[in-house]
């Protein structure tokens, strides 16, 4: 071979060495950006869904904002209510105020200001949690004493000692209950003897 062909023949090689290896760089190129492609499109993706919890976030809070936002207002107003009804109670039975005439007046008085607090406690959501009949729930319910029943069911509502109340799904106070509980028997004291020894 002549040196103008080894020539000839290196500068082809070399030709195709860098053809090939601009290939190999084109190749990694169109790697790397459709590498790059996919992160870009996978970071959106993220930031598209951060944003919609954002806003559901947001959403949820101002919705309870407007649900909730009177609800330490509407849990003290109930003492107004409270006194109201002590009130009438300690009133009709005073001795003194018994004689007095103009008593129902009076009473009756103090019934319409309680109707319309209860007419407001209705607009705005809040009702009265149902304890007649019903067995008792530690999630309504707080339980002040227990009282030996026969009759009734164990675990069961018998007094209300004072009303509780719900502000939409939401327990504002639970309400304060006496409930049954089944009569303790008392063993034969000659069996408690043998149990202690």
């Amino acid at each position: 071979m002549s040196s103008d062909n080894k020539k000839q023949n290196i500068n082809e090689d070399v030709s195709n060495q860098t053809e090939s290896s601009n290939e190999t760089i084109d190749v990694q190129k169109e790697k790397t950006l459709d590498v790059k492609l996919k992160e870009s499109e996978d970071k959106l993706l993220r930031s598209l869904a951060e944003i919609e919890n954002q806003r559901r976030r947001f959403e949820k809070e101002l919705k309870d904002a407007f649900e909730f936002g009177s609800f330490n207002f509407a849990r003290e107003t109930l003492a107004i209510l409270d006194n109201l009804q002590r009130a009438k109670i300690a009133i009709r039975n005073d001795d003194k105020l018994k004689n007095n005439k103009d008593l129902d007046k009076f009473l009756e008085n103090i019934d319409v200001i309680e109707k319309d607090l209860i007419n407001i406690f209705e607009k705005n959501n809040i009702k009265k949690i149902d304890t007649k009949n019903k067995k008792f729930d530690p999630n309504l319910h707080q339980a002040m004493s227990e009282i030996e029943d026969e009759k009734a069911e164990t675990g069961s509502i018998l007094q209300e000692i004072q009303a509780g109340y719900k502000i939409g799904e939401r327990l504002l106070r639970p309400a304060l209950v006496s409930v049954a509980k089944k009569k303790a028997f008392k063993k034969d004291k000659k069996l408690e003897k043998k149990e202690d020894k």
